[in-house]
């Protein structure tokens, strides 16, 4: 239980430095320095570091690595990680530059050689928590072991915090459990032995039934069915991984928790590790020993009330430029059904109006019609400046919903192409957490994945609401890191008023408009490419001397490399024979 003490102790912060690592590596696009060395793996986790230390000024502070070499595990266990591919050669060349950057910022830098970072993590929340409480900052579920009630995991990229109850929730078992559960389940990434075909939910039902794995093992005869079949046929395999999946809170480490206070910053180390990587934005800010401020906590209001949302169409008038942007239920525009709208006039000042969710439970929300009608004179204004980002889907969806979009001076997405059109992407999600070192929240954190995903009208607005507010108050705060660097480019900041934002209109009336076609000759030209790819397949069984599945890889690569004998160019991560298109 948090007691007012411990909400006034600075906690200790223990950063996961390989999770972060491998997120920012596979989040942001490949950026990389005007000679061709890779930077973006380095960019995104300090972005996400000095956002982390803005929330938790003055805390003590430990960013933990995995070191090179083997580990304890790979005594225990020869065959421990090793399906996974070696790191990519542009992430690897990206560590030591790293390294040297989180050293120059004065935070310690721990990477113990023999564990893994899980491992000093552990070790040091557990000698912390009876004096200060502890937040652990990685993605990792193996460390929700480690969660008590002086301990929290928190999760930047979803913004979510897991505490004991957390831990419960999601997992189906307390952190006392977690190790249990890993243990039954294993681990495909890392190689960890477990019970085959027992997932996450089977393992916590078992949990929950027998108490813990002990119980499991001992009353294995009690499992009914091919599942209690498929446990006690593979019960040696347990003790083994239950060793591998437990985090070792008793190494021993020169640091201790007392000690991880930062140190001063570096600056003249800094400016010139910022100058060699080309973080042009972070070399003013260093010359200027201006450290980026913690963002204030965002004011995003639901509005579901007339006079609530009056008032926000008077800020509207009065804001010199606002940013917006529509919530639908597709991506296809065509298609979309409006379902609620948000703005946002400052930084952290945001509101999303929903009108079209429609679930069990839904609380009442404003009529469409009304909503749009507040908005229409706004919208509609040439001379009211508007901004967001990809504005010319917005523009297609408020057409069909009879308001056609105008003012609209700034688009975020148009604004990074311009500056940066080669080797970057320019989602909304990229460019926070680029320009902003901001982790948003996705599309799948509200939503869910795969076949279960819902459609943005069945998504609660207890958590629509922020995801809403969040997207129009992000596009505002990009405009204003974007737009000064087009100002000072004066050709491209033609190329963006002249040519880019004149053409978001024209684009989105000929994407409604659409354009006729031939149906019968498309029919006709669809049944010609239909004969001529029977006759191809048809040459390719003849030259192979078998009728085999052309898009079967495992049948392709039987047939190229086995009955042909073709040389073998590239492989695959896991060793196989390449059958992709440039082989």
């Amino acid at each position: 239980m948090v007691t007012p003490k411990m909400a006034d102790e600075k906690p200790l912060i223990l950063v996961d430095g390989s999770s972060y690592l491998f997120r920012a590596f596979h989040a942001l696009p490949p950026l990389s320095t005007s000679d061709g060395r890779p930077t973006g793996a380095v960019r995104g986790v300090v972005a996400m570091l000095r956002k982390l230390l803005g929330e938790y000024p003055d805390s003590p502070v430990a960013v933990v690595f995995d070191a090179s070499g083997p580990t304890f595990r790979d005594e225990l266990y020869a065959e421990y990680k090793a399906n996974r591919p070696p790191m990519p050669d542009e992430l690897r060349a990206q560590f030591e530059p790293l390294c040297a950057v989180v050293r120059a910022m004065g935070l310690p830098l721990l990477l113990v050689e023999g564990v893994e970072a899980d491992d000093v993590i552990g070790t040091l929340a557990r000698r912390a928590e009876a004096e200060r409480p502890v937040v652990v900052s990685t993605s990792d579920k193996d460390l929700a072991q480690l969660v008590s009630d002086r301990v929290t995991l928190v999760n930047t990229m979803t913004e979510s915090t897991l505490d004991p109850e957390g831990v419960r929730e999601k997992f189906g078992v307390g952190p006392e459990r977690i190790v249990d559960l890993l243990a039954l389940t294993g681990d495909p990434v890392d190689n960890v032995p477990g019970i085959p075909k027992v997932g996450p939910k089977t393992a916590a039902k078992w949990l929950n039934e027998f108490g813990d794995l002990d119980t499991l093992v001992a009353r294995a005869d009690e499992v009914k069915g091919k599942v209690g079949d498929n446990l006690r046929a593979h019960l040696d395999q347990l003790p083994l991984a239950r060793d591998l999946v437990t985090i070792r809170c008793d190494v021993e480490l020169e640091e201790t928790p007392e000690a991880l206070f930062p140190a001063p910053q570096d600056d003249e180390a800094l400016l010139e590790l910022f100058r060699s990587l080309e973080f042009k934005g972070w070399i003013s800010e260093v010359s200027a020993r201006g450290e980026v401020e913690a963002p204030p906590a965002p004011e995003y209001e639901l509005v579901t009330d007339e006079a609530r949302l009056r008032a926000w169409v008077e800020r509207l008038r009065d804001a010199d430029c606002f940013a917006f942007d529509t919530e639908t239920t597709s991506l296809d525009y065509m298609q979309a059904e409006l379902v609620g709208v948000s703005f946002a006039v400052a930084p952290g000042q945001a509101a999303y109006v929903p009108f079209g969710h429609r679930y069990v439970g839904a609380p009442e929300q404003l009529p469409r019609e009304t909503v749009l009608d507040a908005l229409r004179e706004l919208l509609e204004d040439p001379e009211r400046c508007k901004l967001g980002q990809n504005l010319k889907y917005d523009a297609n969806v408020l057409g069909r919903a009879g308001i056609e979009l105008a003012g609209v001076r700034f688009d975020t997405m148009l604004e990074s192409y311009v500056l940066d059109s080669v080797g970057t992407r320019h989602n909304l999600d990229d460019l926070a957490l680029r320009f902003l070192g901001r982790e948003t929240i996705h599309f799948e954190d509200v939503a869910g994945k795969g076949k279960g995903q819902l459609t943005f009208d069945e998504v609660p607005l207890e958590q629509a609401g922020p995801y809403a507010a969040e997207d129009a108050d992000v596009a505002l705060q990009l405009h204003g890191k974007l737009w000064p660097r087009l100002e000072a480019e004066p050709s491209l900041r033609r190329v963006f008023e002249e040519i880019e934002m004149p053409l978001v209109p024209v684009l989105s009336r000929m994407e409604r408009a659409g354009a006729l076609v031939d149906t019968r000759r498309l029919a006709q030209q669809s049944a010609e490419l239909a004969g001529r790819m029977k006759e191809l397949v048809a040459e390719a069984h003849e030259e192979a001397g078998v009728e085999f599945n052309l898009g079967s890889t495992k049948q392709l690569q039987e047939v190229l490399y086995e009955r042909l004998g073709l040389p073998v160019i590239r492989k695959t991560p896991k060793g196989a024979p390449s059958t992709a298109e440039p082989v």
